[in-house]
């Protein structure tokens, strides 16, 4: 016979794994401070990158007048304000990761521990309702 709370728990469960449960499982299988830092190592690699892209294309634009404006200008002042720029671009590109990360990290913890208190629901579900614990 079928038990109806067992079955809507069921559904349940199966909806979350088949949805966000599988994002959440990957998420849970790291510690706390591997996946944070592993995404801001990521986020960062990434800031880099586009900061790199943006940069050319600043270069790029306008080539000859720079080409032109190299010899005027203090080399070492020039890169120390691409220096400034490339920290401050990554650096806050980080902190905005780490509490993203940190968030999606609490929120998908949550999440499981839930998940984790359905399947146990249902494991006592089957336990009271199976033939070996009527005696």
């Amino acid at each position: 016979m079928l038990n109806e709370e067992r079955v809507v728990l069921m559904t349940k469960m199966a909806s979350y794994e088949a949805n966000e449960g599988r994002k959440n499982l990957d998420i849970g299988s790291y510690f706390r401070n591997d996946y944070i830092g592993w995404q801001v190592l990521k986020s960062i690699i990434s800031a880099t990158i586009a900061f790199v892209v943006v940069f050319a294309m600043y270069i790029f634009y306008d080539f000859e007048i720079f080409m032109t404006d190299i010899y005027k200008m203090d080399l070492l002042e020039f890169a120390k304000n691409v220096l400034f720029w490339y920290l401050a671009t990554v650096g806050i590109y980080a902190v905005i990761a780490y509490a993203v990360y940190t968030v999606r990290y609490s929120r998908a913890k949550k999440s499981l521990r839930t998940y984790y208190m359905n399947l146990h629901r249902l494991a006592a579900m089957y336990k009271k309702s199976s033939p070996d614990s009527r005696q």
